[in-house]
């Protein structure tokens, strides 16, 4: 083999392993904000969750990606343990479709497919046209890289050492072994078995040996999923007990299934293909696999709590350093995930700041009021900010259009708005705690202050709910109510003031109120910069992302 055919295997991995990027990348951008949808769209039935698994991966060609986000999920309570059993069952058999798309020899056509994407992308306009090219593109980059690592391959079947080489790796365990050190290695079981198809088609490698290559490539998928729990919570470092456990047990079975039952002899009756034979192969593991360990799913949960116990401190941690609800930190994921779940919290975040307002309004007009619970949100909310904003520094980094680039900006802004409101709820809260700073009378402003407390509500219902499709006009609402504020405020100076001077309260009580409705202003002002940004960014729910609501609500309890 000569230092052409070297450099010709290399440039063919590095076409087949950038084919793959494109492809996932476009795909991502075309279907990113369903995918997410509908993974968390789960329920507790196991084989939607195993066909949603199996779907969400034949679109992103990664099994290692969907798990990573199923990671990311259980690390942010949006998915229990067993909700993502079924989703890595189905993601194991998700994840063959490549190696099936390589077997069906398209080679020949592959630069017809690649130079149709990059006209695509090259001279059509529009996000959607450019996603689609470069998935042809990157689907026929890869298959010309595989069809370069095939030819470069071909002069090792006169090679006396590799030949040798290859008889070695008739040891199923040192067969198991390098499958599974080489998906680590380049952390893509579809990129190994394609690796290892071309190998076969080169005649280089018999499927005796390739099966137990296979069987280490599931273990060694492994590996991207370990490394992304690795500054997780507990839950999610579960997550990948599950996901080994699955393959290993997987593999067990199938060692022993292939040493009792001609399996080698079956795969090869059904096609002379060596490409085929590997994706079927592939294939029929992960699904046999699936449909043997299916019924006992919840138990693979169970068996991932008894391999890593769930520790006295997860059930009692300092609510203002809890992570999250919906933006797992390390794991940014893909960026209409990361700006979906930004959304939420920011959702959370406000309707912690409403809540503490609200109830600072109530403890100065002489009402129940927990000054506690309103200093522990104060404190959560600022434990969000600093956290969103170290996380939007890395979203930041990634490649986004730029509708993806605005929005991330826009609630970039719309978080310190958020945790402005948080702070004037505070000032307000400090004529409630010293007895020196507080109204002495209230009564006569009890009913001013009911009527802007009122105003402030809906401007806070319409940034959480409202579903109007010109959101021009909700942004017209709330400067409405933003004006008829300014209205009320300087009329109740004026009210104020001419009690001061018919001696009905205490020149100390007018300032003290007067301030109040300054700070009252002021989160009027950051509920209209919010919802400009909104209208810049789409930054209101989507129907899917409404039915979180309840939970948001919960979070910011």
């Amino acid at each position: 083999m000569t230092i052409q055919n070297v450099l010709s295997l290399l440039g063919g991995l590095a076409l087949f392993l950038y084919g793959m990027h494109m492809m996932s990348v476009g795909l991502e951008t075309a279907a990113g904000d369903r995918m997410k949808a509908i993974l968390e769209k789960l329920t507790s039935n196991r084989l939607l969750g195993v066909a949603v698994g199996a779907g969400i991966t034949a679109v992103i060609q990664s099994s290692s990606a969907t798990t990573v986000m199923v990671v990311g999920f259980v690390n942010s309570g949006l998915m229990t343990l067993n909700q993502a059993v079924w989703i890595i069952m189905g993601a194991n058999i998700g994840t063959t479709i490549t190696g099936q798309l390589i077997a069906l020899d398209a080679s020949r056509i592959a630069p017809l497919v690649a130079i149709i994407g990059v006209v695509m992308v090259t001279f059509l306009k529009g996000k959607r046209i450019n996603s689609i090219g470069d998935i042809l593109a990157g689907l026929g980059i890869l298959f010309i890289g595989m069809d370069m690592m095939s030819n470069s391959m071909t002069p090792l079947q006169d090679s006396p050492v590799f030949l040798n080489a290859m008889t070695s790796i008739s040891n199923p365990l040192l067969a198991i072994a390098l499958g599974a050190g080489f998906t680590a290695l380049i952390q893509s079981s579809s990129a190994s078995v394609g690796i290892l198809q071309a190998l076969a088609l080169s005649g280089l490698i018999p499927l005796s040996s390739s099966i137990y290559i296979i069987f280490g490539q599931n273990i060694g998928t492994c590996i991207t999923a370990v490394l992304a729990s690795l500054s997780a919570n507990r839950n999610a470092k579960r997550t990948t007990i599950i996901h080994l456990s699955f393959n290993i047990i997987g593999t067990m079975l199938f060692f022993c299934f292939i040493h009792i039952f001609p399996f080698v002899d079956w795969m090869c009756e059904i096609t002379a293909n060596p490409a085929a034979q590997i994706a079927n192969t592939h294939t029929i593991f992960n699904i046999v696999t699936t449909l043997i360990l299916l019924p006992f799913g919840n138990r693979l949960a169970h068996l991932a709590q008894l391999l890593m116990p769930i520790r006295k401190e997860e059930y009692q941690r300092d609510e203002a350093n809890l992570p999250l609800a919906f933006v797992d930190v390390n794991n940014i994921g893909s960026v209409p995930i990361a700006i979906s779940s930004l959304r939420k919290e920011a959702l959370a975040m406000l309707k912690m700041a409403q809540t503490n307002l609200i109830e600072a309004l109530h403890g100065v007009c002489q009402e129940a009021c927990s000054i506690q619970d309103i200093e522990k949100r104060e404190k959560r909310i600022d434990s969000i900010n600093y956290q969103i904003s170290d996380y939007m520094t890395s979203v930041s980094t990634l490649p986004m259009n730029p509708t993806a680039s605005n929005t991330i900006n826009a609630l970039f802004k719309c978080y310190a708005d958020i945790e402005r409101i948080g702070d004037h709820a505070i000032n307000i809260l400090q004529y409630t705690k010293n007895e020196k700073e507080r109204l002495q009378d209230v009564g006569v402003i009890r009913e001013e202050l009911k009527q802007l407390e009122e105003l402030l509500d809906k401007s806070f219902q319409l940034l959480y709910t409202n579903r109007l499709e010109s959101q021009d006009e909700s942004l017209l609402k709330i400067e409405r109510i933003e004006a008829r504020i300014d209205e009320l405020t300087a009329e109740f100076r004026n009210r104020q003031i001419e009690r001061m001077v018919h001696k009905q309260i205490h020149a100390r009580d007018c300032v003290i109120y007067s301030e109040i409705m300054t700070d009252i202003e002021r989160v009027s002002d950051h509920i209209i910069n919010i919802i400009e940004e909104c209208r810049r960014c789409s930054f209101t729910l989507n129907d899917e992302e409404l039915k979180d609501m309840p939970l948001i609500q919960e979070c910011a309890a």
